[in-house]
This record gives structure tokens, C-alpha cells and sequence, in this order.
């Protein structure tokens, strides 16, 4: 369903919490899209932002955003192009994971006029359990778990919460970098601009800590490339952490320039998420991503 609906709560809604009700009638969407859609405030009653333990009344209106194909029960049905991409980018699997080489440019869920992301596609393939562990930016491309057994999925987002992961990405970032290694320890705070999007700013009074650690690999005279390895899993936390040093990621779109001589030749945001570390049930799980070679293109054109 591709639109706006609007619900009235019936009898069967009275008194029941808000997020267990959107649970019940959006069968197919993914918890953690219901909660982001109560978080963001795209999810309304009676016109209202709500918290998931809000409890419904009959004949309150509740408002819920387009969620294209997954309305009561309808599956989604992704393209079998892209699912045969998407099989093609599978790193591992097992009973209990699933890890993905996710593409640049898709999301890794529907929502906020996205009709399907990583997700929506992979539980077309994969039936059972299979929940996003965590989270990539739509342009960033690179690992991403995600879990196929509860139990699985409570573990990697308490390791996730508990810093016990460890990340690396690969960025080509605008200008040269003179500094070989740096530690950016500024606090971020995510707000909302009169525009209504949402973005990420460094605010040392309200922000929440952030750490990330770069290495510059090349200093080049339009673009430098830089590994990071981030201690916190803030929301755009490199893209803000490396545009406030003056070098934002080529081709970001939000914290950049996108339309820079760089972003052209590049066709996207050149943030990778090349390696992850983790610990599941005793055993050392490692993975890295192969770097796309457009990276390495215009880290050589930009000299």
C-alpha cells in the first residue's frame, strides 16, 4: 500500500499499547521499522506523536505511513533482479546469521517514501526470522548482519550496545589530509531542520559521545582516503565527524557537496563499511567487504 491510512480504533484496539497493535496489523513489517515509525513521529493518533506504550481508545484515529506491500499480511515482492544481486552479495549464512555486502544506494529498510529496502527484499528469500542487527546509511555500502534467530539478534544488539563490535570503513573524502592519524572524540546530537529533515551536528552540550579514530592511507590534492574505525555507532557519525574537519566524504549529500567535479566522477557517497569483528556465543566471527573499485578511481583522478 503506497499510501497514507488512516484507522479508527475499534474495540478490539481499546486499551491496547500502540506498538503491539501496529504489530498485529502490519504482520509483515519488521519490528524495528514499527518503532522507528513511532520514534520519528511518522506513526500519529489522533494527529499526536506517541510513545509505543501508549494505549489506544476506540474511535482514536491512527495514522500510518505508506509501507508499500507488507499492509496485513501482504509479502513483498522485490524484483528478481535485485534479489539475485542480493544473493550474489551474501558473505555468509548460517542458521543463525546472515551477512550482506550491501550496495550503495539501498536502503536497509522501506520507509519515508522508500518502498522496499535490504530487508523487506531478503524476507522474500529467506522465510523465517530475519531481522536487521544494525544499521548502514542507504548511501554507504558494505557489511551488514542480520540475524536469524531472536536469540541471535538479542545477542549482536547487546554486543552492538556494549561496544564489543569492531567496525572499519573506507571513505574518500574531499581535500588532502595532512595529519597521517587522528582522534575525533566530539559528541553528537541528531535534530530536525525547518524542513523537516533529519540530520547530525557535533554539540558538546546535548550531543552524545562519539569516537573515531582515522588513518589516512593517501594524502592526494583534491581527495585523501582514510580508514575509520568508530567506538560508537552514532547515527551519521563519520560523514559529521570528517565534514567538521573540513574534508567531508565525497558525494555526501547532507554534510558535503554533492554536486563537486568528485561526486560526479564518483556517482555516490564513497563511505564503506569494509570490516567487522564480533563475538557470537563463544565463536570469532570476522568479515570484510571488498572495496569497490570506483573508490580507488577517483582517489587515482584526483591525484
Amino acid at each position: 500500500m503506497n499510501v497514507v491510512r488512516h484507522v479508527v480504533v475499534e474495540a478490539d484496539g481499546d486499551g491496547q499499547r500502540v506498538d503491539n497493535y501496529l504489530l498485529k496489523i502490519l504482520k509483515k513489517v519488521p519490528k524495528s521499522r514499527i518503532y522507528r515509525m513511532l520514534r520519528t513521529g511518522e506513526v500519529r493518533v489522533d494527529g499526536k506523536r506517541v510513545q509505543p506504550v501508549f494505549r489506544l481508545v476506540v474511535g482514536q484515529t491512527l495514522r500510518i505511513p505508506p509501507v508499500t506491500g507488507m499492509v496485513e499480511g501482504e509479502v513483498v515482492r522485490a524484483p528478481q533482479v535485485l534479489l539475485d544481486a542480493l544473493r550474489r552479495r551474501v558473505l555468509f549464512q548460517s542458521e543463525q546469521l546472515l551477512v550482506l555486502d550491501k550496495p550503495a544506494g539501498l536502503a536497509v529498510h522501506g520507509g519515508s517514501g522508500i518502498a522496499l529496502g535490504v530487508i523487506e527484499a531478503l524476507k522474500s528469500s529467506y522465510p523465517g526470522f530475519l531481522e536487521l542487527a544494525h544499521r548502514l546509511d542507504r548511501g554507504t555500502s558494505g557489511v551488514l548482519l542480520l540475524a536469524r534467530t531472536p536469540a541471535t539478534l538479542k545477542h549482536l544488539q547487546a554486543s552492538f550496545r556494549e561496544r564489543e563490535v569492531r567496525k572499519r570503513y573506507r571513505a574518500v573524502v574531499e581535500g588532502r589530509i595532512e595529519v597521517s592519524a587522528l582522534r575525533i572524540d566530539e559528541p553528537l546530537k541528531r535534530y530536525t531542520t525547518t524542513g523537516g529533515e533529519r540530520r547530525v551536528k557535533i554539540d558538546s552540550e546535548e550531543g552524545q559521545s562519539a569516537l573515531s579514530q582515522v588513518t589516512t592511507l593517501v594524502a592526494g590534492v583534491q581527495a585523501s582516503t582514510v580508514q575509520v574505525e568508530i567506538d560508537t555507532g552514532r547515527t551519521h557519525q563519520i560523514r559529521v565527524h570528517l565534514a567538521n574537519l573540513g574534508h567531508p566524504v565525497v558525494g555526501d549529500d547532507k554534510y558535503g557537496d554533492a554536486t563537486s567535479d568528485l561526486a560526479a566522477k564518483a556517482g555516490r557517497m564513497l563511505l564503506h563499511a569494509e570490516h567487522i569483528e564480533f563475538n557470537l556465543e563463544g565463536v570469532a566471527f570476522s568479515f570484510d567487504a571488498p572495496l569497490p573499485a570506483v573508490f580507488e578511481t577517483v582517489q587515482s583522478e584526483a591525484g
